[in-house]
């Protein structure tokens, strides 16, 4: 066997490995879905790991075997009518459930709603291993129109759409926190203080949580701020997101509620157009 032989035959045996390993994943996934509930964090994963598992199959045969001409023609027609099935089977299945992904700055996290379209029911998928996730929790509007998705911190990602009822809302996913999973806290009493950044100002006291844009300051009250996880709180106003604020990633919670937290937040406003805005702690005065 000459070198260029002994190449193709590596080849072949890996393209055909991997092909087996796609196999196994559906197989895998299959048995997850009906017993436990495990979907692909977006459904159009199952259709395009069936697509490259083919291709690398047929490669794989091409490349160890001598076949002859007719069956090459006549497999290349079978695999080009699977793709073209395929394909239309992914784009009908998204049309039905739409499939909003994000992935997170360092790779590390998939952030996943899947939309029904017919009745607008949005549902935020919690992800597992990557690519897999199980249903987690709806959204409490339906969506229409435009949406957005801001990663805030490299764990924390907000997202913004249009609701049914004509307002901005904002659903926040994070997959972490800032005390060591030791225990549970609320961000809103974590970052009591004044913290500032530019032309805004943040303090959160025993009334609620003020926000100061451009020296015009609007109070929300504790019963008005929903908190996600235990990185980030939205401000409401009229059943309307405003704001959001997330613990950024050099923030440290301690368990001395008499210590304020330590590094930095994130303001963001709940709009199409917004960026997310640094602030500095000042001092515990209200």
């Amino acid at each position: 066997m000459n070198q260029n032989n002994k190449w193709v035959k590596v080849i072949g045996w890996s393209l055909f490995l991997i092909a087996t390993g796609f196999f196994c994943l559906q197989v895998g996934y299959l048995f997850l879905h009906a017993r436990f509930q495990v979907e692909y964090i977006d459904n159009r994963l199952f259709y395009i790991i069936n697509i490259l598992s083919l291709i690398l199959l047929f490669l794989a045969i091409i490349l160890l075997l001598k076949t002859s001409k007719r069956f090459k023609l006549i497999s290349s027609g079978l695999v080009v009518l699977f793709v073209i099935a395929h394909i239309f089977l992914l784009v009908d299945s998204n049309n039905k459930i739409k499939n909003i992904t994000s992935i997170s700055p360092d790779f590390k996290h998939v952030f996943s709603i899947k939309e029904n379209v017919g009745t607008g029911e949005a549902v935020y998928y919690r992800s597992y291993y990557g690519i897999f996730g199980r249903p987690k929790e709806t959204l409490s509007y339906k969506m229409v129109g435009e949406y957005k998705i801001e990663w805030l911190a490299k764990d924390i990602a907000a997202f913004s759409y249009q609701s049914n009822e004509n307002t901005i809302q904002q659903f926040i996913g994070t997959y972490g926190d800032r005390k060591n999973g030791l225990s549970y806290y609320y961000v809103g009493a974590e970052i009591h203080g004044t913290w500032q950044g530019d032309n805004v100002e943040v303090v959160s006291s025993p009334k609620g949580i003020s926000v100061s844009e451009n020296n015009h300051a609007t109070l929300f009250e504790w019963e008005n701020i929903k908190q996600f996880g235990t990185l980030a709180v939205v401000l409401m106003k009229n059943n309307e997101a405003i704001w959001t604020i997330s613990l950024n990633e050099n923030s440290m919670v301690y368990s001395d509620a008499s210590k304020p937290t330590t590094g930095n937040i994130r303001l963001y406003k709940a709009t199409m157009e917004s960026e997310p805005i640094t602030l500095q702690y000042v001092d515990t005065k209200y």
